[in-house]
């Protein structure tokens, strides 16, 4: 089946350049989002726009939802005026939300119910990477179900690897950010001590970054984070919702997350203060704050 029309649900930061991609990549695209005037730049540039997401759904062969957490996904995807009131039997949903695992395969089920064959597909590369149609993503489900929803996924990533069954998709993801927290954190301490040492942090990132501790944080967020640049391609509340979701499963699994606790614990020292709206690179403050201390 050639998939012609896609529906995108959740216009933020990452979804909203991911659904421009879709359009460019011409498919047919429906859009909806809870605050409305998100949908207008999409309007623009060619984009319907849905009053709900089951009207959304209605319209095409792939739905694609992009929203903050597991409360949400169920929300818009089995709720009054949900997805599943909409979405045509044999379509597929694909959900690129981070979320727990248990909720996608709970959410999976409940599509399968309806003939609807869902693919968690949580993606990374933070705004960078939606906005150029390079993200990573991995993805959980039916192979065949993967394989069929592959041209959609192209048109919003780089690096597309199918993981595993329903769920898969969101462990891999949840292990995509316990790795993203501790190269958040190196790079924080490595800024601190050039700082603190008296070396230009920037002479210091410019070798650092092209040797063997060079990292996609180094590179990206560390110029930013010396800067002062706190903007958020990734916000600090959200990359703790992620950090909740890995200590959850950690703890289902019996699996001893030292440093990510670490993180968790310094991430919160900044929401204390206000700043849990700022990107990541804001935790070369809470160093800051420690030395000052």
């Amino acid at each position: 089946m050639t998939i012609e029309r896609v529906s995108f649900i959740g216009l933020g930061i990452m979804g909203t350049p991911m659904a421009e991609n879709l359009v460019r990549a011409g498919f047919s695209v429906t859009v909806w989002n809870r605050s409305e005037h998100r949908t207008r730049p999409l309007a623009d540039i060619g984009a319907r726009i849905a009053a709900s997401p089951a009207e959304a759904a209605t319209a095409s062969e792939v739905t694609v939802t992009c929203v903050t957490d597991s409360p949400d996904v169920v929300a818009v995807a089995l709720g009054e005026d949900g997805i599943i009131h909409g979405a045509p039997e044999g379509s597929i949903y694909i959900d690129c939300s981070t979320i727990a695992p248990a909720v996608a395969r709970d959410v999976a089920a409940r599509m399968a119910e309806k003939g609807v064959a869902m693919l968690d597909a949580p993606v990374s590369g933070g705004d960078v990477g939606a906005r150029a149609g390079t993200l990573a993503i991995m993805v959980g489900g039916d192979p065949d179900v993967f394989e069929r929803a592959r041209p959609v996924l192209q048109a919003m990533g780089r690096t597309i690897v199918h993981v595993g069954p329903s769920g898969a998709g969101q462990v891999v993801k949840l292990c995509n950010q316990v790795a993203g927290g501790l190269n958040l954190l190196a790079m924080a301490e490595a800024v601190s001590l050039a700082r603190r040492a008296g070396v230009d942090p920037l002479k210091m990132l410019e070798v650092v970054s092209a040797g063997a501790a060079g990292s996609w944080m180094l590179s990206n967020l560390a110029p930013r984070a010396v800067a002062g640049d706190f903007s958020p391609g990734f916000m600090v509340e959200l990359m703790q919702k992620d950090i909740r979701l890995v200590l959850e499963t950690a703890g289902e699994t019996g699996t001893p997350l030292p440093g990510t606790a670490l993180v968790n614990q310094l991430f919160r020292m900044l929401e204390a203060r206000g700043r849990g709206s700022e990107g990541t690179q804001a935790i070369v403050e809470v160093l800051r704050l420690l030395a000052e201390d």
